[in-house]
């Protein structure tokens, strides 16, 4: 167990980090996937931040990021919403160099049936802020991965990705999101976006609700997806587990330990 947990990331809102669970984190060698919403880019300080990151430093635990996205749409037709989606980014920017992240995480934001009537415009917003910001991140010696949520199929991005070479910008699977929006199979996500995969988020489901259940207790297959990883030798920069409650960590850590090729 131990040397899985030196491997993956675990799913952490930084007020939740912040207010409670800092020192579990610390004590059990936990690596957070640290989301920053709204609230804590708004609320909490930059001495806040470096706190809290200087703990995690401290104690050689690394970090992922994931980037707000409640609301926000960097393909959107207002400008308005574009250049508030832009600041939010901005702001996490600006915490790069304190928590000195492995990857930041970003969602797409394609939803077909709000976006296919204007989906030129969609991908020409949607590429300036990616573009934008992949130069950032790769400036700051990080890798952007962007994350799949409503997208049908991989067809739907992979025009993005083709155009973000040069920011040398990943994917990240998120295989319960595949599950419950996406109409693809994994190995057709993995044959068109596997030269771009770095990254998954793993919690689980039955195919109807966006559950983030504990691994193993939906309908996911877990040891089909691994197995498919290894025998192409897709293995990621990192992996991460979302579970929503507490409850669900231990045991999808107890079941990912019995699947894990690495």
């Amino acid at each position: 167990m131990e040397r899985l947990i030196k491997d993956i990331q675990i799913h952490v809102p930084f007020t939740m980090l912040y207010d409670a669970y800092l020192d579990l984190f610390i004590n059990k060698k936990f690596n957070p996937e640290i989301y920053f919403n709204a609230d804590a880019l708004e609320n909490y300080t930059i001495s806040d931040f470096e706190f809290v990151a200087s703990r995690l430093l401290k104690h050689g635990i690394h970090t992922t990021m994931h980037g707000p996205f409640m609301d926000l749409s960097p393909g959107s037709s207002d400008p308005a919403i574009r250049e508030l989606t832009r600041h939010r980014f901005e702001q996490l920017l600006n915490l790069i160099p304190i928590f000195k992240p492995k990857t930041i995480v970003f969602h797409l934001g394609y939803d077909w049936k709000r976006y296919w009537p204007i989906r030129e415009s969609w991908l020409e917003a949607s590429l300036e802020i990616w573009t934008w910001l992949g130069e950032r991140i790769k400036d700051e010696g990080r890798k952007l991965v962007l994350e799949n949520v409503y997208e049908h199929s991989p067809e739907d991005i992979l025009i993005l990705f083709e155009n973000l070479r040069n920011q040398d910008v990943g994917f990240c699977l998120d295989v319960g999101h595949m599950t419950v929006f996406g109409r693809s199979p994994v190995e057709k996500w993995l044959d068109t976006l596997g030269p771009y995969l770095k990254q998954l988020h793993l919690h689980d489901n039955f195919g109807d609700r966006d559950d983030h259940l504990a691994l193993g207790t939906g309908s996911i297959d877990f040891p089909k997806l691994f197995s498919l990883l290894d025998r192409r030798k897709q293995k990621p920069v990192a992996v991460t587990i979302e579970p929503h409650r507490e409850q669900d960590l231990y045991p999808s850590l107890e079941y990912l330990k019995k699947i894990w090729p690495w």
